[in-house]
């Protein structure tokens, strides 16, 4: 975790607040060092900004990973369903697959 960059993404955030890209790269910083953090800014994107369709695979995979599997598998299918309607192929097949390793990992428990 690198602490300037995180000074600098909340500052990012404090200067436009409108803007999930800038949540969203706050998130990813702390993804692999502060796990309940990124999941603040995940949660808070998926209510601010629902239609801000880089969240739901990342958010999924976290909440797998933090064993709230019934809201990684609803993640999952809101984050296909929305890049369905945005008709957004590449994201649809990456949320596909990764929905599939879920459910074939589901099937392992």
């Amino acid at each position: 975790m690198n602490t300037e960059r995180i000074q600098q993404l909340i500052q990012f955030v404090q200067e436009e607040p409108s803007e999930p890209f800038n949540v969203y790269a706050l998130a990813m910083e702390y993804l692999n060092s502060q796990p309940e953090q990124t999941r603040i800014y995940f949660d808070q994107l998926l209510i601010e900004y629902p239609d801000y369709l880089p969240t739901y695979y990342h958010a999924a995979a976290l909440y797998a990973e933090l064993e709230e599997r019934d809201r990684a598998a609803e993640l999952y299918e809101k984050g296909i369903k929305l890049a369905q309607t945005q008709n957004n192929q590449k994201t649809l097949l990456e949320l596909q697959r990764a929905q599939q390793a879920f459910e074939d990992d589901e099937d392992e428990w």
